[in-house]
């Protein structure tokens, strides 16, 4: 009878694993979980499988098996609010300035973290446990090295990786934690039950039809316990060297306005500017005032209807102070903030997203080769994708009711880019535009300048991107290079990706 029951064991073991595998596959979109992150989860839930398979498996050795915890892991990826996934079940390096009490031993130097993401627009940590809350102790002992000295390491690498460094940690305690533990975690942690509704189903679904009988795997997680601790130093870190210093900007003639394939055409900024074709996005005080909102009366004025309907989804934002909240640091109480690096300007403007296709298919292709040079397969990919599906669609659904941002770097290259590339409506929707938005000086979060500076991690870039996670608002692009660029350091960035757009000079 116990052998029966050990194989009957192991084959449910089996089944939950190849259920992991199906999910690992199957994870929503909203994660961004990197191909790196699912190879990882992947490999570690086939490795478990492999193992179960093994003829040892079904002999009279004690049964151990992972697959609770990876379960765990994936139940909390399928969640919603978890997004920028960008490094799943890997250790994270402690900083040489970790003094040797906090390493707990010289042999110490790498702390084990299951999820590295973005909750709540903030990067997070997050540490899952399946034990059985009656073996979870909080001191040392035999076969433990205990609760607080785990949670000890794990908050001194928080606060020493500058890169990684997480405005939060959160326990994930799949089977629940005993009272003892958990006011233990309150008193001497700081420890807090989180704001927000983890499923209590996991959607780890398996069916097997035997006959008339259907096995369904599925694992409830009613009495889960989840905790959110915040690091001493790990909430809104200001920057004290020269990129990034609240109330003060990165150096201008530091930054190149050079531009890639996704975010304008080379030869259009070549040809416009020999053209002396110039124009200044230049408003007073007083015109701002009136032109801060499209209106019922203005807004088919040549802007366009889809373009004009974005711009009243936005929230509005007073000339007054666009630069003061900025700089008070009012901006951190908005939850509804987002930031738009150029790509996402010029996409907004540009010909192709208002109405242009047509005229632009109707051009005869010499013209067209013209015009566009070496862009031309490019323009034309984006007038198709455009025809398809309209990118305004897109941006009215996850623009509606926000805060649009921008950091004095990104207005600088968009004036230049409308100036030089922009026709006349393009131009007049790019002054509509800046004025829906809060310009704020460039304030790059430490952790974003304190990766290196690359030919992919371009300091550009670096101070558009980290601007958005200083003020914790996700970035809306089409640098998707820099964005893979930056999740292969393993850092959790909150970013939106949109299709590029082209201006046309409409």
């Amino acid at each position: 009878m116990m052998e029966e029951q050990r194989v009957a064991q192991v084959e449910l073991a089996k089944q939950r694993c190849k259920c992991v595998i199906d999910s690992i596959d199957k994870l929503p979109c909203s994660t961004n979980i990197t191909h790196s992150c699912r190879r990882t989860l992947l490999k570690l839930a086939r490795a478990e499988l492999a193992f179960l398979s093994r003829p040892s498996s079904s002999s009279s050795a004690p049964l151990s098996v992972n697959i609770g915890h990876l379960e765990t892991v994936v139940h909390i990826l399928q969640q919603p609010f978890i997004t920028g996934v960008s490094r799943v079940c890997k250790s994270v390096p402690l900083s040489p300035s970790v003094s040797s009490e906090e390493r707990r031993g010289s042999s110490l130097k790498h702390i084990h973290v299951d999820v590295v993401c973005t909750l709540n627009r903030k990067p997070v940590w997050i540490i899952a446990s399946d034990r059985n809350p009656e073996y979870i102790s909080w001191n040392r002992c035999r076969k433990s090295k205990g609760l607080k000295q785990r949670i000890q390491e794990v908050l001194a690498a928080a606060q020493s990786n500058l890169t990684l460094r997480p405005s939060s940690v959160i326990l994930f305690f799949a089977n629940g934690l005993a009272t003892n533990i958990y006011n233990k975690l309150q008193d001497e942690f700081g420890a807090s039950e989180i704001g927000l509704d983890f499923s209590v189903f996991s959607s780890d679904v398996l069916e097997e039809t035997e006959g008339d009988w259907i096995n369904v795997i599925a694992r409830s997680y009613r009495n889960a316990c989840v905790l959110e601790i915040n690091p001493a130093d790990g909430k809104h870190v200001v920057p004290n060297s020269g990129c990034g210093v609240q109330g003060s900007t990165v150096d201008s003639s530091q930054l190149k306005l050079s531009v890639g394939k996704a975010e304008t055409q080379p030869q259009l900024l070549e040809e416009n500017a020999r053209s002396g074709d110039s124009f200044h996005i230049e408003l007073s005080v007083d015109e701002a005032k009136t032109q801060t909102q499209p209106t019922k009366e203005n807004v088919r004025t040549n802007l366009g209807d889809t373009f004009c309907s974005i711009l009243m989804g936005i929230k509005p934002s007073s000339t007054e102070n666009k630069m003061s909240e900025s700089a008070s640091g009012n901006l951190f109480g908005e939850t509804d903030l987002v930031n738009f690096d150029t790509t996402a300007l010029i996409a907004l403007v540009s010909g192709i997203s208002n109405g242009g296709t047509e005229q632009l298919l109707a051009t005869p292709e010499s013209e067209m080769r013209q015009r566009f040079k070496g862009n031309f397969d490019f323009v034309i990919g984006q007038i198709m994708s455009e025809i398809q599906n309209p990118i305004h669609t897109e941006f009215g659904r996850f623009l509606q009711g926000k805060t649009g941002l921008i950091c004095d770097s990104v207005l600088m290259e968009f004036k230049e880019l409308v100036s030089m590339c922009g026709g006349p409506s393009e131009k007049l929707r790019a002054v509509r535009l800046i004025n829906c938005l809060r310009v704020v000086p460039d304030t790059p979060s430490e952790r974003m300048m304190g990766l290196p500076t690359t030919r992919k991690l371009a300091l550009k870039n670096k101070v558009v991107f980290g601007t958005g996670d200083h003020w914790h608002a996700p970035t809306l692009t089409a640098n998707m290079a820099f964005v893979r660029a930056v999740s292969q350091t393993g850092m959790s960035l909150s970013t939106i990706e949109h299709r590029p757009r082209a201006l046309t000079g409409d």
